[in-house]
């Protein structure tokens, strides 16, 4: 396939950049045993751990819009980009090179929150399947994010409206507050975004919900990814025919 040799450059190039790795991973999992520790000693319900565990997850995200769009951005402003667009490469080969590196940090970044989340009683069965299938979901949604944001502005840029991301997704996810509770500009804003369907379905597979709901949070979150991954070709094509 012809998008295979750059996505290998760019796995080597995500996974050299060991601070980036190191916080992408080691934040989540500092979070949720503060988090956790703090549910024990004040008993509220955003702070068990099947409520916890997928809120943090879900802010980790944040971090693969950064980076990737970070990663493009750089390689876009340089000339090895400028070299690749004189071969037969597609937009949409471009964004899959792009996307590839960072898919399995997300899986990596389920699976450990899950796994610590456990060690404090996260609800372990087959349904968790799903669970993981809709938050890789959501976190090819959030990459996808990162390649318009990569597509669109400088490598100067990109770490201040990547860190504008993460911010709105922490505060209308309803990550850290029930935004159906909360309601407002919060809740409109929060259910005009995947983040706070994802969230919902996983916490609502974890508590044992009647799947009807979940399997339209899954509908949203999937439309979402598939917006964000069409925008990122667009995007990139725009910017190379300028």
């Amino acid at each position: 396939m012809r998008f295979i040799s750059l996505a290998n450059r760019n796995i080597k190039e995500v996974y050299r950049d060991h601070v980036s790795m190191g916080l992408g991973l080691g934040l989540p999992i500092v979070l949720l045993v503060l988090f956790a520790s703090i549910g024990k000693n004040a008993p509220i319900k955003i702070f068990t751990a099947n409520a916890l565990t997928p809120a943090v997850i879900v802010f980790s995200f944040g971090f693969l819009t950064l980076y990737s769009a970070m990663l493009l951005a750089r390689d876009r402003e340089s000339a090895f980009l400028t070299r690749l667009l004189t071969t037969p490469l597609k937009p949409s080969d471009f964004i899959l090179s792009y996307i590839l590196p960072f898919l399995p940090i997300a899986l990596l970044q389920i699976t450990v929150c899950f796994v610590v989340g456990s060690l404090y009683g996260v609800t372990i069965n087959l349904s968790i399947i799903f669970a993981l299938i809709i938050l890789f979901t959501l976190a090819f949604a959030c990459i996808g994010i990162g390649m318009i944001i990569g597509s669109l502005f400088s490598e100067s840029q990109t770490g201040g409206i990547g860190s504008i991301v993460i911010v709105i997704i922490s505060l209308f996810s309803g990550a850290w507050m029930d935004l159906k509770m909360v309601g407002g500009i919060f809740g409109a804003v929060g259910y005009a975004l995947p983040f706070a369907y994802a969230l919902d379905a996983t916490r609502g597979i974890l508590n044992g919900s009647g799947w009807g709901d979940i399997i339209i949070d899954f509908y949203w979150v999937l439309g979402y990814a598939l917006i964000f991954f069409i925008g990122g070709i667009l995007c990139f094509r725009w910017r190379t025919k300028r």
